[in-house]
């Protein structure tokens, strides 16, 4: 008997402002909260530099006074520390209904990270989970940052991949507040890689760890 995969919009979106991209999954979260019957989405995009809290961040962790500096700060509602979004990090919000997989917010996160420790092991590289942390570590260092919300079992929010950003603005954060764990790019294990290359790759391992048919969508 043939499988039938439940079908999730992948958006490739290219290079949005982090506030319209936070609007645009907000819309979506409060579409599926009326209609739980619509389909899932994926976006994959990259934001214009920009530092993010999770709504119960520790301002300590940043090194600059936030109402002076240079590049947006926003705190939102995902969960998570201070991180750091720019060009050259690709940055996933899927907006899934967890009624139609597992209502289980850890199984979520674990999903999350197999989808990156996958698309390493497509380039021979081997990610690695930290007991009590949560992303991805390529030899000891943070690949992936990952922050999620979730309302009445359908997520928003996700995961930042570092695949080849200007790493200089980590420096005026301690990353996810995790002061000893140092962050890196894809880059300097693979020079010369690209988001493109690397989206697809984040297409098809997410289409594989959540068992869905991606319909690649464009934006209204």
């Amino acid at each position: 008997m043939e499988t039938v995969y439940r079908r999730c919009l992948l958006f490739n979106a290219g290079l949005i402002p982090y506030t319209d991209a936070l609007l645009w999954q907000r819309s979506l979260l409060k579409e599926r909260i009326l209609q739980p019957s619509l389909e899932d989405v994926l976006i994959l995009l990259e934001h214009p530099p920009v530092y993010t809290l999770g709504q119960g961040s520790n301002l300590n962790f940043l090194k600059f006074d936030p109402d002076n500096c240079k590049f947006d700060v926003h705190r939102v509602e995902r969960g998570g520390e201070v991180t750091y979004h720019c060009p050259g990090q690709v940055v996933g919000y899927p907006i899934l209904n967890l009624q139609y997989y597992c209502k289980d917010l850890h199984w979520y996160l674990r999903q999350l990270e197999e989808v990156l420790i996958r698309v390493l092991a497509v380039y021979g590289l081997t990610g690695d989970r930290l007991p009590g942390f949560t992303g991805v570590w390529l030899e000891s260092r943070k690949v992936a940052a990952i922050g999620i919300k979730v309302s009445r079992w359908i997520t928003m929010h996700g995961f930042a991949f570092n695949v080849c950003p200007d790493m200089a603005g980590f420096k005026q954060i301690i990353p996810c507040g995790i002061a000893d764990k140092p962050v890196a790019s894809l880059a300097e294990w693979i020079p010369g890689i690209t988001c493109e290359e690397v989206r697809v790759n984040i297409a098809d391992c997410f289409a594989e760890v959540f068992g869905v048919e991606l319909v690649e969508t464009m934006k209204d």
